[in-house]
């Protein structure tokens, strides 16, 4: 069983942004998350990082997510900039820092539908991938639930495609913690992230968001190529996610440039 967590306990005050740090809206925002046998993150990321398990059914089990979304309103977040709308979607595994005791995560890596690309994939060596990215979402306003949700990600490391819906019957269920609000701080606010550089080197990057207010979803129908590529979650797993979790628009604040451990 995962510790009790209070979400209190894990807000900080946003740290100023400066330099390059960018502002930006994150729309269509879910989290679809497995979870598969630990032994199956075997080799993925370095000694300094332990997976943070979860049991359930007597299984020392590993959580990773699928969190698509539409950056609205990319920004500096600190001088007069040019705005860019484009299509997202990160790969990441729940960890735990041995160094710091931190809890964060390991990204494996995004798919990214914009020009810009070139930048974090090319400068910074961030393994970010092309892709072009699709999203045709149905929003009711009075509930302010998904009547329909489809995201498409053509690209040749990580094409994917999900369905998700909305119900107002939908719970909040976490096998293996105390409470839900214990999931939720687990699941929705860990602030730092480390990834293999395209270099193979170590890297690591911050971000900063308020609380979100995710609501829960049901998955009709999903495939993603990574998962399945790296035998992380086989294709006939990938219909029966652990949780899944939407929140229509919030604001996130990433501090950049990300920085090489070591």
């Amino acid at each position: 069983m995962q510790e009790s967590r209070k979400l209190e306990d894990y807000l900080i005050e946003k740290p100023k942004p400066k330099g390059i740090d960018v502002l930006c809206g994150l729309k269509h925002f879910s989290i679809i998350t497995y979870a598969v046998p630990s032994d199956r993150f075997q080799g993925i990321f370095p000694e300094r990082f332990q997976l943070d398990t979860v049991e359930i059914n007597g299984q020392e089990m590993g959580l990773i997510s699928v969190v698509p979304f539409i950056d609205v309103d990319f920004t500096s977040a600190v001088f007069p900039f040019p705005k860019f709308t484009m299509g997202q979607t990160n790969y990441r595994i729940y960890i735990i820092d041995t160094e710091t005791g931190e809890r964060c995560v390991w990204f494996l890596g995004t798919t990214l539908d914009s020009w810009t690309l070139a930048v974090p994939r090319y400068l910074w060596n961030l393994p970010w991938h092309a892709g072009k990215v699709s999203f045709d979402c149905t929003l009711n306003e009075v509930n302010g639930l998904y009547e329909m949700y489809h995201m498409e990600t053509e690209s040749d490391w990580a094409a994917a495609s999900v369905d998700l819906i909305q119900s107002e019957s939908d719970l909040l269920t976490f096998p293996g913690f105390p409470d839900v609000e214990s999931a939720l701080v687990y699941l929705t606010h860990p602030l730092a992230g480390f990834y293999y550089r395209r270099d193979k080197k170590l890297g690591t990057y911050r971000v900063w968001h308020k609380e979100l207010e995710v609501k829960p979803a049901k998955l009709k129908s999903a495939n993603f190529k990574l998962l399945s590529d790296l035998d992380i979650v086989k294709e006939e797993e990938q219909s029966n996610p652990y949780s899944v979790l939407i929140e229509p628009i919030n604001e996130f604040t990433i501090y950049l440039p990300p920085t090489i451990v070591g």
